[in-house]
């Protein structure tokens, strides 16, 4: 079978009122019924938002509240068209093949119905052999129906009738933008007398545990169907060749077979090279070719794939009680602790999203030691990128099928129609998702319950249905309900229920956000986060002057239209005082933001493995929000939550527990030191108290044996909190991990009762020198990325909070090696910057990189304070 890519065709598109491409003619008059729009260039895969909006129909939908003048779009029907040439290879049957067709379609050639189709993630296969075998080539038209009225997140989930993703008609982090289009490739498929279906990989490896010789297994069963004329008869030659991480052919199996038949083999691999999660070890990747060969030798169908090689488990978490389920991931017998970020659709638009934007995506989270990420079910079963790129990268994949909690009630749909396209979708990604050795888990949806706070289970027929499904085609992996998956769906006081939970998504107060996480009981926290705002940089692009203000979302449509739930303008105004202008408001939410995640995270990890991992809501955003609880914004901006989720997911790590980030002056500190990730041997923590001057107050040094499968208490941290009132304090807490490099982790304290962190804003003694040490340089896999190294000095007087890098510009994905440091007068910090050229889809298209633009331009900020505009490009440059 020969695959050909159909998506650089000349496509049109033209918008109708309903039914009207059916009629194409009044009855009354006789004459052309006319088009909404005239016929446009069209992006495949795209949407037809974007193809409106490049003709002048729309204007830009994630701009202020344009997107409401935009509704009309999904309440049209829209008609694609091409010319497909007949294809210069030798056939017996020809397949067009759409990968996603949004939502319901009815697919023509030269006028012949070829057939409809329904629903997002089930190709749309067409045999057009006969018709092309007749002319040269055919006009292609495809009719999108308008979108269905499906629910967004407020709704009745028993009463969801589609496989369409729900975000798109509204979230807490989108609005109403409702895709239409042809959101994946399409395809000719030329087969010749037989091919391969079916296909399916899985490994398995012996570890050797007693006799120490660790050997792989890479087990494939594959059908050959016939695929035209009269039953083939004939003997046909089927060969499957291994080749190791290099590409050096390891093993060549031949198979004499009939058509029909299903091809079952087991490939040993002597010592072979182990996949392993990001953090833990490599990811290498084996290659299979499989081949199929007519009694003539003629070459049939080729398909080429790649698989690491691993033994999966799963385990119950230590303590576990005995109802719970098995949360631990064991891959090549050692337990793996999750640190992982939920993902939503990269785009409203996500027809658009490019594969670069992808490899952006996932070398962040790998960049921040993320080794899980949830595919959450309100969104999309991502394109067939993600997931190698997550094959390659040692991400695990946690992926829902297509369902999601609605409010009102949350109970799984039991409705016909619904289960059939659920059962299709859902057979439709354990095919193509099943070979890649990064899928870890399958999840029936998003926070479905059978009664509130009461997580759905397999005694509902339709997740009994999923279930049964994974059991047939992927029964190597864990199937989990739901998430949470209970025996409550929220996190609770209450010792022994928390299982998974879901939440928090907001700072819960100082000093109840550290007593409630601190002394939790969860086994896994799927799901939580904190919001905060977006960057100022990324403000600017989407508000009017006149809606750059600070505000509550209540006193303002925009704001509210980009963020209504994750309004923190009172959080903000508690903590810091009068917030005085944008982006002093948005460097003190993404204060609070990050510093919520962190405690989270760290008080999680101190449980390892009776909490067996942290899943962050969320990784990123679909649409630009004022305010919202990801780590990355749409615009690819890392918010200062992204580095300090970098820093407590580090391999080692040192941290503090405490449960108030109020000092009372002439009381005792008390806190408690953890190490996590040593393995074996000592381990010398230093803890540091200091103040806004860099005055040391305090030291004390711990000494403990490290662990890597828990966290160890190197003992407490006690000291005198001194009298004067309203100041900031510090805990610097320092070590060398096992490369000899030194790592920090930085407390900010305070003794003001009123407005805590307010003394933060009154810091302006600290001054900022930076040097650029280096010319840019090429970097990076094909050396199209730019990278320069920074030296930072704090000459001044007073602390500098929060230090970091800002790319000027908006053709350049930007990425620190340290961002929202800390320097202490006196301290210098040498920083790695890499700047990758945009290359995106859709409405971000404006932003990507040309040849004729120049070098990245990098500015270095503290908090609410820029420091100086341009860094020269020569060694000696430097600027204060």
């Amino acid at each position: 079978m020969k695959q050909i890519l159909l998506n650089d065709l000349k496509w049109e598109v033209k918008g109708y009122w309903p039914w009207v491409p059916l009629k194409g003619t009044s009855m009354e008059l006789g004459q052309e019924l006319m088009g909404v729009t005239d016929w446009m260039p069209a992006t495949v895969p795209g949407g037809v938002h974007y193809d409106l909006y490049r003709q002048g129909w729309i204007s830009n939908p994630y701009e202020e509240l344009n997107s409401l003048s935009c509704e009309w779009v999904e309440n049209r029907w829209w008609v694609y068209r091409t010319t497909l040439k007949h294809p210069e290879l030798k056939a017996s049957r020809v397949e067009l093949v759409f990968q996603g067709l949004d939502y319901e379609a009815a697919v023509y050639a030269d006028n012949i119905l070829l057939g409809e189709h329904k629903g997002m993630f089930e190709p749309a296969v067409f045999d057009v052999t006969d018709l092309l075998s007749e002319r040269e080539s055919l006009e292609i038209s495809v009719l999108l129906k308008q979108a269905p009225d499906e629910m967004g997140q407020i709704g009745k989930t028993s009463a969801t009738f589609t496989q369409k993703s729900r975000f798109n008609y509204k979230w807490d982090f989108s609005t109403r933008l409702v895709n239409v289009g042809i959101w994946d490739d399409v395809v000719l498929r030329v087969h010749r007398d037989c091919s391969w279906q079916d296909v399916s990989i899985t490994t398995d490896a012996d570890l050797g545990e007693n006799d120490g010789q660790v050997s792989g297994r890479i087990s494939i069963q594959a059908s050959i169907k016939q695929m035209a004329g009269p039953e083939h008869t004939g003997r046909l030659t089927a060969s499957i060749t291994c080749s190791d991480p290099k590409g050096n052919p390891l093993l060549v199996q031949t198979y004499s077979v009939l058509a029909g038949e299903v091809v079952n083999t087991e490939l040993e691999i002597p010592e072979p090279q182990l996949w392993y999660p990001n953090g833990y070890g490599e990811q290498p990747l084996y290659s299979l070719e499989l081949k199929l060969m007519d009694e003539d030798d003629m070459e049939l169908d080729t398909r080429s794939l790649q698989t690491g090689i691993r033994k999966l488990n799963y385990i119950l978490n230590e303590g576990s009680p005995d109802n719970a389920l098995p949360y631990t991931v064991v891959i090549n017998g050692c337990k793996i602790y999750i640190k992982g970020v939920n993902m939503t659709p990269l785009d409203h638009l996500y027809g658009n999203v490019t594969v670069e934007q992808y490899q952006q995506m996932i070398h962040l989270m790998k960049a921040a030691h993320i080794n899980l990420v949830r595919v959450w079910g309100g969104g999309i079963i991502e394109k067939k990128a993600f997931y190698d790129l997550c094959d390659v990268n040692g991400i695990m994949v946690w992926q829902e099928f297509i369902q999601s909690s609605s409010g009102i009630d949350n109970i799984p749909s039991k409705q016909p129609e619904f289960l059939e396209l659920l059962r299709k979708t859902a057979c439709t990604a354990l095919y193509d998702k099943r070979n890649h050795v990064s899928l870890t888990v399958w999840s029936g949806g998003n926070e479905l319950m059978s009664e509130p706070n009461k997580p759905s289970d397999l005694s509902d027929s339709n997740l009994a249905m999923l279930k049964g499904l994974v059991e047939q085609y992927d029964p190597q992996r864990l199937f989990l309900p739901t998430s949470a998956s209970g025996p409550v769906e929220y996190i609770t006081e209450a010792k022994g229920q928390g299982h998974d939970v879901h939440g928090y998504w907001k700072y819960m107060g100082n000093p109840y956000h550290y007593e409630l996480y601190g002394s939790n009981d969860n086994l896994l926290h799927s799901e939580f986060g904190v919001d905060g705002l977006s960057s100022l940089k990324s403000l600017e692009k989407f508000l009017n002057e006149a809606n750059q203000q600070p505000v509550s979302m209540e006193n303002s449509a925009v704001w509210r239209h980009h963020g209504e739930w994750w309004d923190t303008l009172s959080r903000e105004e508690e903590m810091f005082g009068s917030m005085n202008d944008l982006k002093q408001f948005s460097a003190c939410s993404q204060w609070m933001q990050a510093e919520g995640i962190r405690f989270v995270l760290e008080a999680n990890r101190r449980r390892k493995f009776r909490n067996s991992g942290s899943i962050v809501w969320q990784f990123n955003e679909p649409w630009p929000n004022v305010s919202c609880t990801n780590l990355v914004d749409y615009y690819g901006e890392t918010k200062m939550a992204y580095h300090w989720v970098k820093q407590a997911f580090r391999p080692q790590h040192a941290s503090l527990d405490y449960r108030s980030l109020l000092l009372t002056p002439g009381t005792r500190f008390h806190g408690n030191v953890f190490v996590h990730g040593v393995d074996g041997g000592k381990v010398k923590v230093d803890a540091e108290v200091l103040d806004a001057t860099g005055r040391s107050l305090y030291r004390q040094t711990f000494e403990a044996e490290g662990d890597k499968d828990r966290a160890v208490c190197v003992g407490e941290l006690n000291f005198s909190v001194p009298e004067p009132e309203d100041l900031l304090y510090f805990v610097r807490l320092s070590f060398r991990n096992i490369e000899e490099e030194s790592q920090q982790n930085l407390y900010v304290f305070s003794t003001a009762n009123q407005h805590l962190y307010a003394p933060a804003l009154d810091l302006k003694g600290g001054n900022l020198q930076v040097w650029q040490e280096s010319l840019w340089q090429p970097t990076g896999v094909g050396k199209i990325s730019h990278q320069a190294h920074f030296t930072l000095h704090n000459t001044g007087s007073e602390v500098l909070l929060h230090v970091h890098a800002e790319e000027k510009g908006d053709r350049y994905w930007m990425e620190a090696e340290e961002q929202f440091l800390t320097l202490f007068p006196g301290e210098k910090r040498t920083v790695t910057v890499t700047c990758t050229p945009k290359l995106s889809g859709g409405f971000l298209a404006g932003e990507n990189y040309c040849s004729t633009d120049g070098l990245p331009e990098i500015k270095f900020c503290s908090f609410l304070t820029a420091h100086g505009d341009t860094i020269p490009d020569e060694g000696e440059g430097i600027y204060e």
